[in-house]
């Protein structure tokens, strides 16, 4: 259960980050009450999952999640480059996820 608490918070962490760029600096209000919100609940979430999850692996998985998601969210909502050498760099970021959860099972 802890992993999934962990990932959801990762997931969060992708919300704040591009909610940052919505907020344009906090001064639209909707992103900014959005963003803060999630932040929050980022941090809630991995709290919890630190309970029981080692703090060198939670944080890592919890901040690569954010790296490849809010990566992919650029690529895809701010058109953000693509180039073989980012792709190639975030799978490695992705397959660091999965051998820091494998490593942990």
């Amino acid at each position: 259960m802890n992993w999934l608490i962990l990932f959801a918070a990762g997931v969060l962490e992708v919300c704040w980050a591009v909610g940052l760029k919505y907020s344009d600096g906090f001064t639209k209000l909707w992103p900014s009450v959005f963003t803060v919100v999630s932040l929050t609940a980022s941090f809630i979430l991995l709290g919890l999952a630190l309970k029981s999850l080692p703090v060198g692996t939670a944080y890592a998985i919890w901040v690569g999640i954010g790296a490849l998601g809010t990566a992919v969210m650029g690529i895809l909502l701010f058109d953000e480059s693509s180039d073989v050498v980012k792709l190639v760099s975030l799978g490695l970021i992705c397959a660091g996820i999965v051998g820091l959860k494998v490593s942990q099972a």
